[in-house]
């Protein structure tokens, strides 16, 4: 029988004594496609179950020089759809082998720390989530020749793959959804510092009205929210929809959280319905939406196929980092709900927005 302090981590040579092994015979047992015979590989598992061991991956990145670790980098965490997407991460890092390292950028006086913090793990790899984690993160990385996944960001840096859902897709089609609801005094609902994701939403949306408002059947405004969430959104009512005179009949709101708080301002302030008065659509599907209170119109981002393709493009990158830099694109999905007011045909206005 081992005996052991209580207060001390099992080690490998605990297992090796307690199996009557080598040392190398239990690395090896641990080791993926490493060859053991099945006789020793019995001994060792059942002298490790009895121990309680568990291999320190941070030793064996350090010997082995090759880390398992991978920095997923956030701004923040009051946002519902990058909540929605870490769990999905996880699970496709786990699946390659990989443990992510969490940590937050959302404070500019912390980003020093943050770099030296994911260092001092001698990451293998780091993925910019959607937001604003800032750029200058992402080419400190690149100088120490660390390969870099970026998730919803602009794709202009060399030798870094980004991974983003077809915003302009969305833009597209929520002017023909809320032109269809006969909406014609409208409004882009934006966060205060516009992200890649939402210039992209704005621009797509702009553009898809752009004849109409030159002819007059549309006017079009695009307007900044005071915050990024719900409290955004509801302040936002209170500017919008104060005058009745210029009050907007279809809003399309850069992220769910601001839809949410626009309709319950609308209600709340003004006694306004929604979609009899203001039509509302917002992005990114987030469990809040779906709830009878709003029952918005949005369009769903597949946040599992997101992950699953960063974090392919993160371990072909690790493979191969001089590849040349790659961008992905994955399809948006229009939810119908009342919001609106309308039961639209998501296949017709796809095609009209492929047109």
């Amino acid at each position: 029988m081992t005996s052991k302090n209580d207060s001390s981590w099992v080690t490998a040579a605990d297992v090796a004594r307690l199996a009557g092994v080598s040392r190398s015979a239990v690395s090896r047992t641990f080791t993926e496609g490493a060859s053991v015979s099945p006789d020793t590989r019995s001994k060792v598992l059942k002298a490790a179950e009895s121990l309680g061991y568990q291999v320190n991956m941070l030793a064996r990145s350090m010997i082995q020089r090759q880390s398992n670790l991978v920095g997923v980098v956030v701004s923040g965490f009051d946002n519902p759809f990058l909540l929605s997407l870490l769990g999905p991460l996880t699970h496709h890092l786990a699946r390659r082998s990989q443990a992510p390292l969490l940590m937050d950028a959302s404070e500019p006086e912390q980003l020093s720390k943050t770099l030296r913090h994911l260092l001092q793990y001698r990451i293998a790899g780091v993925i910019l989530t959607s937001g604003s984690p800032p750029i200058e993160l992402a080419k400190e990385y690149l100088r120490l020749r660390i390969p870099v996944v970026m998730i919803n960001r602009d794709p202009t840096l060399e030798g870094v793959d980004v991974v983003n859902s077809d915003n302009r897709q969305g833009g597209i089609l929520a002017a023909r959804v809320l032109r269809h609801a006969k909406a014609r005094q409208l409004v882009f609902l934006n966060i205060p510092t516009a992200t890649h994701s939402a210039r992209e939403r704005s621009e797509a949306f702009a553009k898809a009205l752009q004849e109409e408002v030159k002819a007059g059947m549309v006017e079009l405004r695009r307007v900044k929210a005071s915050s990024i969430g719900y409290a955004g959104g509801f302040e936002a009512a209170r500017t919008l929809l104060a005058d009745a005179s210029t009050r907007p009949d279809g809003v399309f709101c850069t992220n769910d959280a601001l839809a949410c708080g626009l309709i319950d301002g609308a209600r709340e302030l003004y006694g306004l319905r929604v979609p009899d008065n203001l039509r509302v659509i917002g992005f990114d599907d987030i469990p809040m939406s779906a709830h009878s209170p709003y029952a918005l119109t949005t369009f769903r981002q597949d946040v599992n196929a997101l992950a699953e393709r960063a974090v392919d493009c993160l371990t072909e990158r690790m493979a191969a980092p001089q590849m040349p830099s790659r961008t992905v694109q994955l399809p948006v999905t229009l939810v119908e709900r009342n919001s609106t007011g309308l039961a639209a045909d998501p296949v017709r206005l796809s095609r009209q927005a492929d047109a």
